[in-house]
Order: structure tokens, then C-alpha cells, then sequence
């Protein structure tokens, strides 16, 4: 008999971990702005934040697939980014600031994705209900982003590094109380994982990925700065922040059904062409509200049928003793190295051809990604059928 899944377990590690990123995401930037840092020294440092993860997690999931103490490295990680991120209070200055940034991003980039692999093992042939616990940390998201959109606004962003030091102690928490799944074995996990990245259809998976995340570069480091210079307080903000995951909380809930009926190649390649809509949207129309609250809600799209489907491929590619290093890989081509090249482009262009046209050239970006998705993904629906057989069996 298959053990109980422990879901509120997993799903609080899910909720803190993204409440940290509620904070980060909509406002690390304006934090870094009113610190009087400049656009190209902003994009510099939020870089940081995705650059460690081309690093950190593939060290980490190497170990943990070595060892097979996922959990291990989740506890460790969630511990060492409390305690690298209180240097923010200890100093000041572009290379101090910049230097706690990659300590405290190197540790927290390190957990997620050996948590990802963890919960998938505890999932097993349910597989598909991994968007069900995956939506906690939307929630938490959520919760940040609206609660800190109000603090801004009621004591001044100068309170945001000492009040996301009580996130980061919740996420230790609750990495303590989640439990590790035993490793689950197959006949291929003895293959190479060399020869697994290079094959076509992985090859070409990971660049629509890049492609996608690195679209978002501009969106993570300037969206609210952007929206800053087109009137919207703080409140409103975070409110537009938070709409575009109340979408993505949406579709986490039909995701288990969408995925093995519709497919991986189909459900992909438009999420990624919704995507270079809503950047065209957000960069030339932010004026219009109606439709800047049409682009949030193509989050939906953007992440969360993106990232439900890449999860699925990648636990389709990489099973086995290749599983914690594959999830790595995941996150450090993606939101490491993809987010980290359209952040620092983003700072370099923003002053120089304006945040309109930065946004197009995600656009373009996210377009390319779609069409290489298509060619790419395979069209026999492997993820979801695989879900489907082994949750029969």
C-alpha cells in the first residue's frame, strides 16, 4: 500500500518559499530604487537572484541524488538563506548588498528544486495532482504580495528586509515538518544523464524554456517600476501582481485533467504565445487598465501551464537517480540562467530604448520559444500518459 500523502506538509514548504518570492518579485526593485541604485545596477542585482540558480542547484542535486537526502539539503538551505539574507541588515553598498544577495540566493535556490523532486516522489502515480499542492505557493504569494502592498504603503518600503527575515524562518519551519520520500527506482535510472540532456527533444525543451523565462526578465525586474511610472501606488501594485497568481491558482486547479487530455506539445506552445501577447500588452498599454488586467490574468498561461507542464516533462526525462539532478537542471537553465540573461539585458536597455520596447523584445522572445516548443515537444502526449498508466497500475 502507497503511504498517505502528507499535503499540508508539503504544501506549507510550497507557501513559504513562494511568499518569500511575493516579496522579492513585485518589490525587491522598487526597495533597490529608493535605495538610489541605478536601473543597470538593479538589473545587476536581480540577476544575482537567478544567476546562483545555474549553480547552487545543480551542486545540490548532485549530492542529493549521491546521497539520496533530499530533505537533507532542503533543511540546510532553508537555514544558511535565514542567516545570509540578515547580512542585508548588516551593511550597505553595491558589492556588500550584492554579495548577500548571491549567498542567500545560492542557499534558497538550492532547496526548491530537491523539493520538487521529493514531492514528486511522495506523489508517484499521481503525478498529476502535483498542481494541487503546487497552488499553496501561489496562495502564499498571494498573502505577501497584498499584505506588503499595504506595509509599503502604510511604513515606507525601508521595512521590507526585517519583515521578510519572519518568511524566511517560516520556510525553515516548514522544511523541518516535511517528510522525505523514499527514492523511486526504474530500469532507466542507470542511464547516463549526459545522454539524456542531449537528446533533440530534451535539447530543444530546455531552449523554449530559456526563451520563456528569459521573457521574463523584464517582467520581474521592472513590471512594478514600470507600472510605478504609469501613476500606480504600491496597493495597486501588488494588487495587479496578485491577480495574475489568483489566475495561476485557477488553472493549478484543472491542470491534472488539462495535462493528459490536451497534451504537453499543445498546452506548451500556446501558453508560450499568450505569453508574447500579454509582454506586448504590459509594455505598450499600461495606461489602459481593462487590458493590463487582461495581461495579469495570461499568467495563467505565462507560468502556471508552463510550469505544470515543464514539471511533467522534465519527471518524464529524468526518472531515477537522474531525477534530483534533472529537476536542478530545470531550474537552472530556466528561472537561473534564463531569468538572470532577460534581467541583465532588461537593465542594460531599459534607459536606453525605454521599458515599452524592452517588453516587445520579450515578446519576440516568448514567440521564438513557442515555435521551438512545437517542434520540440513530443506529440503523443508522453507526460500525461504516463501519469495515466502508472495511476491504473
Amino acid at each position: 500500500m502507497q503511504p498517505a500523502l502528507p499535503y499540508w506538509r508539503l504544501s506549507a514548504f510550497y507557501f513559504f518559499f513562494f511568499a518569500v518570492l511575493g516579496v522579492l518579485a513585485p518589490y525587491w526593485g522598487p526597495y533597490l530604487d529608493a535605495q538610489g541604485y541605478s536601473a543597470a545596477q538593479i538589473g545587476q542585482l536581480i540577476a544575482i537572484l537567478h544567476a546562483t540558480k545555474i549553480i547552487a542547484p545543480n551542486i545540490w542535486g548532485w549530492i542529493a541524488d549521491v546521497t539520496g537526502k533530499r530533505m537533507a539539503i532542503v533543511r540546510m538551505g532553508a537555514l544558511f538563506a535565514l542567516f545570509s539574507f540578515a547580512g542585508v541588515l548588516l551593511g550597505e553598498g553595491f558589492w556588500w548588498l550584492a554579495l548577500v544577495m548571491a549567498a542567500f540566493s545560492f542557499f534558497w535556490n538550492a532547496a526548491l528544486p530537491q523539493f520538487e523532486a521529493n514531492t514528486m516522489n511522495h506523489l508517484g502515480a499521481a503525478a498529476p495532482r502535483y498542481s494541487r499542492i503546487r497552488l499553496w505557493g501561489s496562495i502564499g504569494f498571494i498573502v505577501t504580495v497584498l499584505l506588503f502592498g499595504e506595509l509599503i504603503d502604510r511604513f515606507g518600503i525601508d521595512m521590507l528586509p526585517a519583515a521578510m527575515l519572519l518568511l524566511f524562518a517560516g520556510l525553515w519551519v516548514s522544511a523541518q515538518i516535511a517528510p522525505q520520500a523514499p527514492m523511486r527506482v526504474s530500469a532507466r535510472q542507470t542511464e547516463p544523464i549526459v545522454r539524456v540532456f542531449f537528446r533533440p527533444a530534451v535539447v530543444g525543451f530546455f531552449l523554449a524554456c530559456f526563451l520563456l523565462q528569459a521573457s521574463h526578465g523584464p517582467y520581474f525586474a521592472f513590471f512594478s517600476i514600470h507600472l510605478a511610472g504609469h501613476g500606480y501606488g504600491s496597493s495597486a501594485i501588488g494588487g495587479l501582481w496578485a491577480l495574475g497568481v489568483i489566475a495561476e491558482i485557477v488553472l493549478f486547479f484543472f491542470m491534472h485533467r488539462l495535462l493528459p487530455a490536451v497534451g504537453a506539445r499543445v498546452l506548451m506552445t500556446v501558453a508560450l504565445a499568450l505569453s508574447a501577447l500579454r509582454w506586448v500588452l504590459i509594455g505598450a498599454l499600461a495606461d489602459v487598465l481593462p487590458l493590463l488586467l487582461f495581461a495579469q490574468l495570461l499568467h495563467a498561461a505565462s507560468f502556471g501551464v508552463y510550469h505544470a507542464v515543464g514539471i511533467s516533462m522534465v519527471n518524464h526525462y529524468f526518472i531515477g537517480r537522474n531525477q534530483g539532478r534533472g529537476q536542478a537542471l530545470y531550474s537552472s537553465i530556466t528561472f537561473g540562467a534564463g531569468v538572470a540573461v532577460g534581467s541583465l539585458v532588461a537593465g542594460l536597455l531599459w534607459d536606453e530604448i525605454g521599458g515599452t520596447w524592452v517588453f516587445h523584445l520579450a515578446a519576440v522572445m516568448a514567440a521564438v520559444a513557442a515555435v521551438i516548443a512545437w517542434f520540440s515537444l513530443p506529440a503523443d502526449n508522453a507526460a500525461g500518459e504516463r501519469g495515466n498508466n502508472s495511476s491504473e497500475s
